[in-house]
């Protein structure tokens, strides 16, 4: 039988992997699909007008926005189901309302699995009361929460963020997602990140150290492996979220450490001081950790950063840039082993790949 348009590109995508860590000791490959269609719980469109006629619309990638790169997207199988079911309700609605459709100019959709829906609609012009009322009654009709956007304004009608709800091991856990802020975008293959990371964790003990742990989307399942995680993140929003994240799912043995990655290494190092850590109560001397968990930007893991993952005993590694991962492996095995490979379809039919490295440390 012959292969799949999604089966070929994930062929593709395993074979580029075994050959750019071709001459590393690596285990096989673990392989962890995605939906092949509504696997997306966010999405972005240009609210596009002609006449009177207005309909969503994205543009030939690599080419000027306009009517000859224009895409019209009435569905987008990328997306799923509820962003479907949504954009011909919130289009034929807001098509009713003047203040609404006049100068709308973009619109994007954050959906969860818990089905909650946060709506950002953007705008050139500025908003009134005329348009936050008629807003209002369109958040009440379509059951979701909108904010409106337009050059210096933020208008929050009820609430910027939405409570998505991950099943990792059977158990449930509760994340507030904030608008704007990095959220996974494929959410059941975020479970399946989720749940084999924490397989990676199991019987490992002691505490483990976070980097760039975000909301705390890996750190709540993980922390339920440890007995006790200290955790690092420099955006405040992220913070914000991660606090409320942890609270929410009682993980009371989790610490959010406001420390950029290279901040915590010089502090770690001993090479300098934080007050931030002595205002939050953190002494790393009270930490035993086993295992380190780095999430890091496509730009991977800066060189001093690296040589304090180095140290540690077992080394979880998600990347979302496979040559950067690379680059880093080849410094760490010098030191460790590569236990567990996995490569996860965040993003099927495009040339990204997120993939998963377990190390341990060679005695």
């Amino acid at each position: 039988m012959p292969a799949t348009a999604y089966t070929q590109q994930l062929i593709e995508k395993k074979q580029y992997i075994k050959t750019l860590f071709a001459g590393l000791a690596t285990p096989e490959w673990a392989l962890f699909e995605s939906p092949e269609q509504h696997y997306r719980m966010r999405a972005e469109f240009r609210v596009w007008h002609e006449g009177e006629e207005m309909f969503y619309a994205m543009f030939t990638r690599g080419q000027k926005a306009g009517g000859g790169s224009l895409i019209r997207c009435d569905q987008f199988a990328p997306a799923c189901a509820a962003i479907n079911d949504l954009m011909p309700r919130m289009l034929a609605a807001a098509d009713k309302a003047p203040v609404l459709k006049t100068r709308w100019y973009a619109v994007e959709f954050l959906a969860t699995l818990s089905g909650e829906m946060l709506v950002t609609m953007i705008y050139h012009k500025k908003l009134d009361d005329e348009w936050r009322a008629a807003a209002e009654a369109l958040q009440a009709q379509l059951g979701v929460w909108i904010i409106g956007r337009s050059r210096g304004q933020k208008v929050v009608l009820a609430q910027d963020f939405v409570t998505e709800k991950l099943n990792v091991g059977g158990e449930t856990f509760c994340y507030r997602q904030i608008e704007g802020s990095f959220t996974q975008p494929n959410a059941e293959v975020c479970e399946k990140m989720l749940a084999w990371a924490c397989a990676c964790a199991e019987g490992l003990g002691g505490d483990m150290l976070e980097l760039y742990c975000g909301n705390g989307n890996f750190t709540l399942p993980l922390a339920r492996k440890f007995r006790r995680v200290l955790a690092t993140e420099v955006s405040k929003t992220s913070v914000n979220a991660a606090l409320w994240n942890i609270e929410a799912n009682q993980s009371h043995n989790v610490q959010i450490a406001r420390l950029s990655a290279e901040e915590f290494t010089e502090a770690y190092l001993g090479g300098r001081e934080f007050r931030r850590l002595q205002e939050q109560g953190i002494a790393l001397a009270d930490y035993d950790f086993s295992t380190i968990f780095v999430d890091p930007p496509r730009a991977g893991i800066d060189e001093a950063t690296l040589k304090l993952v180095a140290q540690f005993e077992h080394v979880i590694y998600i990347s979302c840039n496979p040559e950067t991962l690379r680059a880093n492996l080849d410094i760490l095995v010098q030191s460790h082993d590569i236990v567990r490979t996995a490569l996860f379809d965040q993003f099927p039919f495009t040339h990204h790949i997120e993939s998963g490295v377990l190390l341990k440390k060679r005695r």
